[in-house]
């Protein structure tokens, strides 16, 4: 739970920690779509001879609410982050109450300009190379997604509250060229998926060793949303843009038990290999033996 998890995390260390949610309008998908992604799962269910469940849920995937926010009353970590935009104003007023910085991720301007309007602390400015989901919000067209060299800028000069940014950036260089943009921090994300604490498995380790030769997309065949992962069966035959996949998080569900039987089977067909465009930037620094299972 988050109340064992927070305890745990605060018990271990008396440095600020940063916690992080997803802020997404519960799913309030109708029968009928759903069932239209399950038709087109029913065939691969076939092939691996192995039972499709009879719905999709969103599972553990729940948006922000009051009780989680109950939990970050009693813990205060120093920073509250948001995916998807930020939870209602009641609950944004709360948290800050506490003292807790509020942070959010912005695909657009116009994000980052409702951001700050709504209390954000500071924004994450998230260019289309980055890795993961799409923090998009306002729209869900991918279409308007900039890059973070032509990002950036725009939502410095737009909003008065620190920027960070995020999105291809996985060394020294990308580093430089984001802070003479007009950023304050940056946030790197795929490159630390080559330490030996990210707890991703031999499958995606594999893919991350080859990213060189690995071409990534934008797609939402996987929980439902855009995210960028690197192409796979999938992902090719389904989509990337898949009109009939579920609202998120429902895909979670739908393509779970299919990533696990491939991955059994040695191949990575179904798995979510999240990868930022600079991935054959990232440099290895694990060591020891790495977990087995589905990745995380």
């Amino acid at each position: 739970s988050l109340r064992d998890t927070l305890a745990a995390a605060f018990g271990k260390t008396t440095r600020p920690l940063n916690v992080n949610f997803f802020a997404h309008p519960a799913p309030g998908m109708t029968g009928p779509s759903a069932d239209r992604w399950q038709k087109h799962l029913s065939p691969y269910f076939q092939e691996h001879g192995i039972e499709q469940p009879a719905g999709v849920s969103a599972g553990p995937f729940q948006p922000f609410d009051t009780a989680r926010c109950a939990v970050l009353e009693q813990y205060t970590p120093a920073v509250v982050s948001f995916h998807f935009g930020l939870p209602p104003a009641d609950l944004v007023t709360r948290i800050k109450r506490t003292g807790a910085r509020i942070i959010s991720t912005a695909t657009t301007v116009a994000e980052a300009k409702w951001l700050a309007d709504k209390g954000c602390d500071a924004i994450i400015a998230q260019g289309y190379e980055a890795g993961g989901h799409r923090g998009m919000f306002l729209t869900g067209d991918i279409d308007t997604q900039m890059g973070t060299l032509a990002l950036v800028p725009q939502i410095a000069d737009a909003v008065d509250i620190p920027v960070i940014a995020a999105g291809g950036i996985a060394d020294e260089r990308g580093i430089v060229a984001a802070l003479a943009l007009g950023a304050s921090a940056v946030q790197v994300g795929t490159a630390f998926l080559f330490t030996a604490e990210a707890t991703v498995n031999s499958l995606y380790r594999e893919t991350l060793q080859n990213a060189g030769t690995q071409t990534t997309a934008l797609t939402n065949v996987f929980s439902g949303r855009p995210t960028r992962c690197t192409v796979n069966r999938v992902m090719l035959e389904q989509g990337p843009m898949a009109s009939d996949a579920p609202a998120f998080p429902m895909g979670f569900a739908a393509m779970a038990p299919l990533r696990a039987a491939a991955e059994a089977e040695g191949n990575r067909d179904f798995s979510a290999h999240h990868c930022g465009q600079a991935a054959a930037l990232g440099r290895e620094v694990w060591s020891g033996s790495w977990p087995t299972g589905p990745a995380t």
